[in-house]
């Protein structure tokens, strides 16, 4: 324990921008009271000119894209650094699914809380410094309910205090019981103000309590409901908000329902429905069907299937992160939402020119918009007083937008923010080729690998290696070192020891 608390004291001012106040560059002998380097902090961050560090590493990573994904839509390297994960904290989960992204060893690695504290911290420090102090992060491995809930709470601590918004990725298959312990201390208070959780339902996993192996995607809407309904009573009883996103894998065996998850299900709760299509990654005894098929044309027919259940065309290329030939999304409301006669309505049309003037706007100037909402909300506020024409360009989006829309009366049905993504895997073996070429700084030849490499280099889903002290593509991760990791993880923390639990740590960081 002792190798990371060292890290989790650190002040916010030095978790942040690692700028150094004009005292300290001048070797005066000055001591600064905390809350005014976290204002200095606050009020670089928030700054319109982009200044900050964060805006400096964007800048950095927008270099490095290869020129194809370049361009006013992209996100990535001007708005936002991308997504993060963690890996190889907790390896082990209790599904058979096929296919399983996962080792072959992975299920062999005890669940141990302060190997996932201590390998949390170091990962989050290497993200700390090549990403910036704000981020999006998912806390992922194998399941992360196998973690005893104050373990499961210390984690998202120590990822709250370096800045990130961390999001539990789950199969969703835990007690209330369990999600009530996770968010609120021995002591009755509550840990979080809200959790963030990424869901995992599909019929091709085997597991479910209640449901060992659907048959069907409908069968599982039922569990859907029920887990939704854990959170909403955690809502109910402890006041703990919460943000659920949708994940489910699509194969030839799936692919035909995906309308009707998302037509059932639209305005259950979920915050966000991700559409991932299968590919040849982890292990290969679970690889039972030809997931080539559902991943043909960047998944075009898939994202087919995603419109038919949305009803509405979804304009993926409006706002890009990444390469389009990993990741679609699409931002809008549902207006409507409690009636019969709801509307999935996208933020932006890439059909109306003006839309595509804000959409400039803002990839052009803002900087980064991934920062806690109240210092988003004053950075809004300085941009605004810096360009007061922004008020005019929202007025008349608006407008646009009720028209589309349906009129201002739709919303008194209903309204509600939805975000739908595709992520498309890449299999192993070409991951594999094409990042050992990269190792070297060889550009492939071949065009399957080529194809590979830029995507990897436009990669929006970072991993950190502590070792090497950088930040890998999520896929690289998976592909080239999870099998030798997890190898090395089953020697280190087997089966046959008991883990010692963490005592009340996640009560004990100060935020």
């Amino acid at each position: 324990m002792q190798a990371f608390v060292p890290i989790l004291s650190r002040t916010g001012s030095e978790r942040g921008s690692r700028s150094r106040t004009s005292s300290q560059r001048l070797n005066l002998s000055v001591q600064t009271p905390a809350w005014w380097d976290q204002f200095v902090e606050w009020e670089h961050l928030t700054r319109p000119d982009g200044s900050h560090r964060s805006n400096e590493l964007l800048r950095q990573r927008y270099e490095t894209l290869p020129e194809r994904v370049k361009g006013p839509s992209q996100m990535l390297g001007k708005v936002s650094p991308g997504c993060e994960g963690t890996q190889g904290v907790f390896p082990k989960c209790t599904f058979s699914c096929k296919p399983c992204y996962h080792s072959a060893d992975a299920n062999h690695v005890r669940i141990d809380g302060i190997h996932t504290a201590i390998e949390t911290a170091r990962q989050m420090e290497v993200l700390d410094e090549h990403r910036g102090p704000h981020g999006h992060c998912q806390l992922i491995g194998g399941e992360v309910s196998l973690l005893p809930p104050e373990d499961h709470a210390t984690a998202l601590a120590i990822m709250k205090k370096y800045g990130r918004v961390p999001m539990s990725f789950s199969h969703g298959d835990f007690t209330y019981e369990y999600l009530r312990d996770v968010a609120v201390g021995r002591n009755g208070k509550r840990r979080f103000d809200r959790l963030d959780f990424a869901v995992h339902f599909d019929r091709f996993m085997v597991g479910r309590t209640g449901i060992r192996s659907p048959n069907s995607e409908g069968e599982l809407n039922p569990h859907r409901r029920e887990l939704l309904e854990k959170f909403k009573r955690l809502k109910r009883e402890h006041n703990v908000d919460f943000f659920v996103a949708h994940n489910m894998t699509v194969q030839p065996g799936n692919i035909g329902e995906i309308a009707s998850v998302l037509e059932d299900n639209l305005t259950a709760g979920f915050r966000l429905f991700s559409f991932q299509p299968a590919a040849f990654q982890g292990d290969n005894r679970r690889w039972t069907a030809d997931y080539r098929k559902v991943a043909e044309n960047d998944g075009e027919d898939v994202w087919k299937e995603i419109e038919k259940g949305v009803g509405a065309r979804l304009p993926y290329k409006v706002l890009q992160m990444g390469d389009s030939r990993c990741n679609r999304q699409c931002i809008g409301f549902v207006v409507a939402s409690k009636t019969k006669n709801r509307k999935f309505v996208p933020v932006l049309d890439d059909e109306d020119p003006e839309d595509m003037k804000i959409r400039n706007e803002f990839t052009k100037n803002f900087g980064s918009f991934v920062m806690p909402t109240r210092l988003l909300l004053i950075k809004f506020l300085r941009h605004v007083i810096r360009r007061p024409y922004y008020l005019v360009l929202f007025a008349m989006w608006f407008g646009r937008f009720l028209k589309r829309a349906g009129g201002v009366r739709v919303l008194f049905r209903g309204v509600m923010f939805l975000t739908i993504v595709m992520h498309r895997f890449m299999d192993a073996e070409n991951v594999k080729a094409a990042w050992d070429l990269m190792e070297l700084g060889i550009d492939a030849t071949d065009p399957k690998i080529r194809e590979t490499q830029e995507r990897l280099q436009a990669c929006s889903y970072g991993m950190a290696q502590t070792d090497q002290g950088r930040v890998i593509p999520a896929c690289v991760q998976h592909s080239v070192y999870d099998p030798l990791q997890n190898k090395k993880l089953r020697e280190e923390l087997p089966l046959n020891q008991t883990p010692k639990p963490l005592e009340k740590l996640a009560d004990n960081i100060s935020m």
